[in-house]
């Protein structure tokens, strides 16, 4: 799988090209001022990335309830989350 850096106008301008590519397995690398900023994936890749992180979650939780860490209900989760926010919702 070879790496496609483009920059945000470019990718603007041909997104349907790098759409294509993803389809095909080759990742779009996209550039601001030089630096990566994101990335048109395959889809197949997406979905692993995204079951790896969870997988990964649940073994530190696991971890964390093997050691006797503290654990909150989600109703204090979601309270936790909307203050962090700062946008009152509750």
């Amino acid at each position: 799988m070879s790496e496609n850096a483009v920059t945000v106008r470019e990718a603007r301008a041909h997104l349907a090209d790098h759409i294509n590519r993803a389809e095909q397995g080759a990742p779009t690398i996209i550039t601001r001022n030089g630096a990566p900023v994101a990335a048109l994936v395959p889809i197949a890749d997406f979905n692993a990335l995204e079951q790896a992180a969870d997988e990964l979650l649940a073994r530190e939780a696991e971890a964390v309830l093997a050691e006797g860490g503290p654990t909150v209900t989600m109703a204090e989760l979601l309270a936790d989350l909307f203050s962090e926010r700062g946008d009152g919702a509750a």
